[in-house]
């Protein structure tokens, strides 16, 4: 197989940064299919809770279906939590920095604030502070991350709840991670 021809990234050709802007398209062009395998591992995780952490994030991502939201807030409720595995004391802005390049500056912010929102259900059970969200109160976004809350993650932990499976979203998780970059839109 073909390999650049440097070992420090300024000694590279233009030859050599085509050939890898070639495969890191490719590679990019199937974001879709690793999140939804990534997904589909998560049947175990979210100990002590009545459901797994795929059961969670598939039920938000119905209610916000079920509900008429638009796609990308479908998929961003669908993959609000895919950072609890790998970045677990800051996972919203994990899932934040992963749709990004692909969503409105509001499904981002959503995002990337809803950990600091959640907390106003149970953070004063911990001695904590259930109005940390507060400091966002003149956000033009800060109603909208409540009604996301709300509506979406605070109350998808139910087992009898009969969500879509996760096959059901994958269309949109393609439609929207193969967007071009929301920047350039």
């Amino acid at each position: 197989m073909k390999k650049v021809s440097f070992t420090e990234m300024k000694n590279g050709t233009k030859e050599d940064y085509l050939f890898l802007d070639k495969h890191e398209k490719a590679f990019a062009s199937k974001t879709a299919d690793r999140i939804l395998k990534f997904m589909s591992t998560l049947t175990e995780t979210l100990e002590g809770y009545q459901v797994s952490r795929l059961e969670h994030s598939l039920q938000s991502a119905t209610r916000a279906y079920r509900n008429k939201e638009n796609d990308e807030m479908v998929v961003a409720a669908l993959i609000h939590d895919i950072g609890d595995e790998l970045a677990p004391m800051n996972h919203s802005e994990y899932a934040a920095a992963i749709l990004k390049p692909y969503v409105s500056e509001k499904t981002h912010w959503i995002i990337e604030k809803h950990g600091e929102f959640q907390m106003f259900y149970y953070a004063h059970h911990l001695g904590g502070n259930r109005n940390k969200r507060d400091k966002y109160k003149k956000h033009k976004y800060y109603q909208a991350t409540i009604d996301f809350c709300e509506k979406y993650d605070q109350n998808s932990f139910d087992p009898n709840y009969k969500s879509l499976p996760l096959e059901f979203f994958r269309p949109l998780v393609e439609k929207i991670f193969s967007r071009k970059p929301y920047s350039a839109l």
